[in-house]
C-alpha cells in the first residue's frame, strides 16, 4: 500500500484546501494510506483539531486510511480531550492493543 504524506502548517489551516488535497490524493492511483504530518502546525487550536477531523472524514468517505504523525504533546492532549486520539493511530491507554487477549483464571466468577 502506497503512503501519501500531507503537511498541516500553522494553527489556522485552510480547511477547504486541505480537504481538496485529501480528495485529490485519494483519487490518484492505487489504494493508499494518507498520513498528515502535524509537526509544523505550531500551537494547536480547535481549528487545528477541526482541520484534522475534516481531513479524516474526507479520507474515510474515500475509504482511505488516515493517520496523524508529528503531533506535539499539546495536540495529543487536545485530540484526546475531544475524543479523536484514534487519529494518531495508537491504541487508547484504556484499551488493550489489538490482538491482545485477557487471561481468565478458572476460579474467576462470571460477570
Amino acid at each position: 500500500m502506497e503512503i501519501t504524506t500531507l503537511a498541516l502548517d500553522g494553527p489556522q489551516p485552510d480547511i477547504p484546501a486541505l480537504c481538496a488535497r485529501v480528495s485529490e490524493a485519494c483519487r490518484e492511483g492505487p489504494p493508499r494510506q494518507l498520513v498528515c504530518d502535524a509537526s509544523r502546525a505550531g500551537r494547536p487550536t480547535l481549528a487545528t483539531v477541526e482541520a484534522l477531523a475534516r481531513m479524516a472524514l474526507t479520507a474515510r468517505s474515500h475509504r482511505t486510511p488516515f493517520t496523524v504523525t508529528g503531533a506535539t504533546p499539546a495536540l495529543r492532549a487536545l485530540l484526546d480531550l475531544v475524543g479523536l486520539v484514534e487519529l494518531l493511530g495508537e491504541p487508547e491507554q484504556r484499551e488493550p492493543a489489538g490482538g491482545v487477549q485477557e487471561g481468565v483464571q478458572p476460579d474467576d466468577p462470571p460477570l
